[in-house]
């Protein structure tokens, strides 16, 4: 809902009897006839309330929507693909592979969860705890093979004969199943270095009242030279990341968003290259076998410049 232009397109194959849905259009968000159903988030009633304690994040927020589109006029120029389902399979690869790279942003977040944890870390006065450290260690060695994946796949796209450059689609698929899993890990860990003061802190109307504010101020501080209230800010960041509001944008939609993790799952299976690494393990170990398998020219080509035998190609790592 914050976006100023909302682009519409298949989700899946289509066949020919599904002509009417084969549609690629884009509108503005205010166009008429859209309608959206605002959604709603753990925690989202706490930005309305006095004070921004309890919020978790401060200063940014975001919202889901279910969107409805009825009668929607889109002008000529704005279609994109109008009828032609041959192209529809295809266009959701592509999108897919683009957007399941763009995942890497969940490394962003994560970055901002594995500074939390250090800061309440050093609020609790435990950081140089060996144990804290390692955990550090995990966060920032799981968000970084993240960005790693995501990086790689930009490194490896290829031109397109229409000119732009297509991303590697597997490694695009690593980056988004690791997303599935490790942001949740990061999660846990982060939780586990908090305390769990997290999730049973009273609210900022007790920190401020004249009655139980001094006791709240006594109680609940920190390692000396550190706030209370500071203290408390970052407990309610982490909470906001990994079970607020702020969660539906780190965890659950690392799950689900530009496909659950079965879709990752299907589209790496597709291109494991199972039979040319076989022949790669095989001709190491001197395996002779009168079976090419189903090869295109180009692949038999390649293996016979290479092995001096006919095998399955497709680039991998070495190249």
């Amino acid at each position: 809902i914050n976006s100023h232009w909302i682009i519409v397109m298949p989700t899946m194959r289509l066949r020919q009897e599904d002509k009417d849905y084969a549609l690629v259009g884009a509108v503005p968000a205010d166009a008429k006839g859209i309608t959206y159903i605002y959604g709603r988030q753990s925690c989202d009633t706490r930005s309305m309330e006095a004070g921004d304690l309890d919020a978790g994040n401060a200063k940014f927020s975001g919202q889901e929507a279910m969107i409805i589109f009825d009668n929607v006029f889109i002008p000529k120029e704005y279609i994109f693909m109008d009828g032609e389902v041959e192209y529809a399979s295809m266009l959701v690869e592509r999108f897919t592979c683009y957007h399941r790279r763009s995942y890497v942003c969940k490394t962003g977040l994560g970055d901002v969860l594995v500074g939390a944890a250090a800061a309440i870390a050093d609020y609790n006065g435990v950081d140089n705890a060996s144990h804290i450290k390692d955990k550090l260690v995990e966060m920032t060695h799981l968000n970084e093979t993240i960005f790693a994946a995501g990086i790689a796949s930009s490194y490896q796209a290829h031109k397109t004969t229409a000119g732009n450059y297509q991303n590697d689609d597997m490694l695009a698929n690593v980056c988004k199943h690791n997303v599935t899993r490790f942001p949740y890990e990061i999660g846990r860990l982060a939780q586990d270095i908090a305390g769990g003061l997290m999730v049973t802190m009273p609210s900022e109307k007790d920190f401020r009242s004249p009655e139980t504010g001094p006791l709240l101020d006594k109680y609940l501080k920190g390692r000396k030279g550190v706030s209370t209230e500071n203290r408390v800010r970052i407990l309610r960041l982490i909470e906001n990341m990994t079970l607020g509001r702020n969660a539906v944008g780190y965890l659950t939609e690392s799950m689900h968003g530009a496909g659950s993790p079965q879709a990752q799952r299907i589209q790496i299976a597709r291109q494991m290259q199972l039979e040319y690494k076989k022949r790669l393990a095989k001709n190491l170990a001197s395996i002779e076998e009168g079976e090419t398998g189903d090869l295109s020219k180009e692949q038999s080509e390649y293996f016979d410049k290479i092995f001096g035998k006919t095998e399955v190609y497709r680039p991998l790592h070495n190249e």
